[in-house]
């Protein structure tokens, strides 16, 4: 087959990011350097004493609010978008911005972030982040028109970056490293619950007044976590090795990533456009051509620094590798999946609004499970082979989906559930390869790739959505069972990279 001799190549690959100084070091994945090491950067660092209770707790506490007012901002933010079409009398084509803005300024702001936590300490660049989130939610609560509250949403975009490209750096400095894996999973369960709880508290506070409240809601739950993370958040020690990164490189980062956003938003519109549709398709793969021309620009500038901004050097790793190409399928599979249900169940199936929003729940409900039971395992079998069950469990989920579309009034309860049980399982364990991996020099780093992977994984998912639904009539059950199709594929592909970490990591995870 194809598919797996290209990633079987992964493991013994050195030719598009180098060869690594030490062949030996990397391949085993050990989580601590030999003596004189051969590479100035070595694979992970040395066993981490972490924060003694109950200083550990108090700074967990700091980095889980930043995590829940980061991740809700999404989903709730989603449910109101026809509240504020009406209030500020606008299209709901234009208010999807209030939304794109949010997450183009993250996309865009994560690598450079993290650059600047390895240099100026993670600590500093959460607070400020923090900080920004809260002024412009203040901002964004008073706006009388759309222009001011997307260019609020930039600036929450670009605060909630700040948090998120250090988010799994300071979690490898308040937990010791036996317990990491089981910081990695807490974070974990909490993303799932945020994700699942933000509609909910959203209709809440829709119930009681109006969606200004939502933004409101940030303003003191930052000042929270500036107050309290002055005094609990851990400060490591900054890495002033190498020139900053240029202009021109945060140029070209900034543009790899918007053609790919504009690009990939092109091919889901081509989804509703039946006018259309051949132009939205055209335009989408222009910008996707673009992207990737920006992209092998960037590639070959940054192959040239020291700490370059897109980190190439940890690209050199294989363990870290193969995790971040198991990262991106997982998470393409993740969206894939999140844009079929919706049609299938309501335009194809025509099950109510209502119904359908409670077995779309039993996904993140079972990660939520998933992340629990990963975070047990950790430490007692080996990380690649927790990824790859806990992917083909959701490949098969998948599959079991696309089967039933056919079948209208079919339970979906059961392979939902399956379906999120899986992504839990498999979502702990790679994180945790991929921050310890790194070498602590470059946790910053590691944690904005992470980052990274995430949200290329989903705008992945939501083209393969796009061409999926393009080609097959609107309204059929065969456009969304097709998409569901696919993604069990690439949550397979995800499982096969997560399982050849397992011919080069043979300790780790033991």
């Amino acid at each position: 087959m194809v598919i797996p001799e290209v990633l079987a190549k992964q493991v013994r690959f050195r030719g598009v990011f180098g060869k690594p100084a030490s062949d030996q070091t990397y391949d085993r994945g050990v989580t601590s350097p030999p003596p004189a090491p051969a590479s100035p950067t070595p694979p992970s660092s040395a066993a981490s004493p972490g924060l003694e209770p109950p200083h550990r707790y108090l700074a967990l506490g700091t980095v889980m609010m930043g995590v829940t007012v980061a991740v809700m901002d999404g989903t709730a933010m989603a449910f109101v978008l026809p509240a504020i079409t009406r209030e500020l009398q606008v299209s709901a084509s234009s208010a999807v911005w209030v939304i794109n803005a949010f997450q183009l300024a993250a996309l865009v702001a994560l690598l450079p972030l993290a650059n600047a936590g390895d240099r100026i300490s993670f600590r500093r660049v959460y607070l400020t982040g923090a900080a920004i989130l809260g002024l412009a939610s203040l901002v964004a609560v008073f706006a009388d028109s759309l222009p001011v509250l997307v260019a609020a949403r930039v600036a929450q975009g670009l605060g909630a970056a700040g948090m998120m490209a250090v988010n799994s750096a300071l979690l490898r400095l308040i937990w010791p490293t036996s317990l990491l894996g089981r910081g990695i999973a807490i974070n974990s369960i909490l993303v799932g619950a945020a994700s699942v709880s933000g509609p909910i508290v959203a209709a809440a506070l829709l119930s009681l007044g109006s969606w200004r409240w939502l933004l409101a809601l940030n303003v003191p739950m930052c000042l929270l976590i500036v107050v309290l993370g002055r005094r609990t958040l851990p400060l490591n020690p900054p890495a002033h090795a190498g020139p900053l990164p240029s202009a021109l490189d945060i140029a070209l980062n900034a543009a790899f990533f918007i053609l790919l956003f504009l690009g990939a938003g092109h091919f889901g519109a081509s989804v509703k456009a039946a006018a259309d549709r051949g132009a939205e398709l055209a335009t989408g793969l222009a910008l996707m051509t673009a992207c990737l021309a920006v992209g092998a620009v960037h590639v070959r500038r940054q192959l040239r620094e020291t700490r370059p901004l897109l980190p190439v050097d940890l690209l050199r790793i294989p363990i870290f590798r193969l995790s971040i190409m198991t990262s991106v399928c997982g998470f393409g599979a993740q969206t894939l999946a999140q844009v079929a249900l919706p049609f299938l169940l309501i335009d194809a199936w025509h099950t109510s609004a209502g119904e359908a929003g409670r077995l779309m729940a039993f996904m993140p409900a079972a990660t939520i499970v998933g992340a629990y039971l990963s975070g047990r395992l950790i430490g007692r079998f080996h990380n690649g082979w927790l990824g790859a069950a806990g992917l083909i469990t959701f490949a098969l989920g998948l599959g079991a989906v696309a089967v039933l579309a056919y079948t209208p009034g079919s339970s979906m309860a059961l392979p939902l559930a399956l379906c999120g049980l899986g992504f839990g399982l498999f979502q702990s364990p790679n994180n945790h390869t991929i921050v310890m991996s790194s070498p602590s020099s470059r946790a910053g780093a590691a944690s904005g790739m992470m980052g990274t992977a995430r949200l290329t994984g989903q705008s992945m998912g939501a083209t393969l959505a796009a061409v999926a639904f393009a080609s097959h009539p609107a309204g059929a059950v065969s456009g969304p069972a097709s998409a569901l199709a696919v993604a069990s594929a690439l949550a397979l592909v995800a499982a096969l990279a997560s399982g050849l970490r397992t011919r080069v990591e043979p300790g780790q995870g033991r």
